[in-house]
């Protein structure tokens, strides 16, 4: 087990909704509101930039290596790992070599049961300086130290649980995917439209728990369609391994085009 210090290298930032810069008020007028909103909105986009031109580079390193990597992003307790540990055990079973990076803010949990399955998993804590809500391209590049690609087709990575920041920062990945759990809320998918509109597939996680709560998966399936109309939802246990076929023969085209 590998184990990463934090890395606080990006501020989490919106871009295109906006800035969440709150001025003061009081003394200062106006004015200086306004210089400190415009210099906030500079820096965060200076940030992303440089955030985008290493997740190019990642990129073409991963292209270089033939090694297919998908950011995995969920809020907390959605049932990601469990997911990610039953989709790495049916992907072995076709020959797939798999990968995982792990971000948490603390702890080696999640990562200490993905390598139960005997793949490598490198950690990435974001505890160091204050917890980090997303991994970065930077981390990403950091983690690979140790891992070797020339064994990997597939690199997993399963992103910090957060239904906003992760959306926002591209890491070198050719594929995003969300997770919601029908514990969560139908209306979620209105509620951070950033992250389903910029994912390739969602899994509707936890359909076992559905006969004993009050969640319209019919419902939750539209609202995802309103902030993207083609997204493919597939409906799944992580718990009883139902309804995992589409999603797996989803990855393996991908790993093996």
């Amino acid at each position: 087990m590998i184990f990463l210090p934090g890395f606080k290298i990006l501020a989490c930032h919106h871009r295109g909704h906006g800035s969440h810069h709150h001025p003061h008020h009081g003394g200062g007028g106006g004015v200086v509101e306004k210089q400190a909103e415009r210099r906030e909105i500079d820096v965060g986009r200076r940030v992303l930039d440089a955030n985008d031109q290493m997740a190019e580079a990642n990129r073409r390193l991963f292209a270089d290596q033939k090694v297919f990597v998908l950011n995995v992003m969920s809020s907390p307790g959605s049932g990601k790992t469990t997911t990610l540990v039953e989709t790495i055990g049916r992907l072995q079973t076709l020959g797939i070599q798999c990968a995982v990076v792990v971000g948490d803010i603390c702890t080696r949990n999640d990562a200490d049961r993905l390598a139960a399955t005997g793949v490598p998993a490198v950690q990435i804590n974001t505890d160091q300086f204050g917890g980090d809500c997303h991994l970065t391209a930077q981390g990403i590049l950091k983690a690979l130290d140790d891992i070797d690609l020339d064994r990997v087709d597939l690199l997993i990575v399963e992103n910090v649980g957060n239904l906003v920041c992760p959306a926002e920062f591209d890491i070198g990945e050719n594929a995003r995917v969300v997770v919601l759990s029908v514990t969560e809320g139908e209306d979620k998918p209105l509620k951070y439209p950033l992250m389903f509109r910029q994912c390739d597939v969602a899994l509707l996680n936890k359909t076992d728990l559905l006969p004993y709560l009050d969640f319209d998966a019919t419902t939750a399936v539209a609202n995802i369609h309103k902030v993207h109309s083609d997204i493919p939802v597939w409906p799944l246990s992580a718990k009883t391994g139902d309804g995992f076929e589409p999603w797996i023969e989803w990855i393996r085209t991908m790993v093996q085009h």
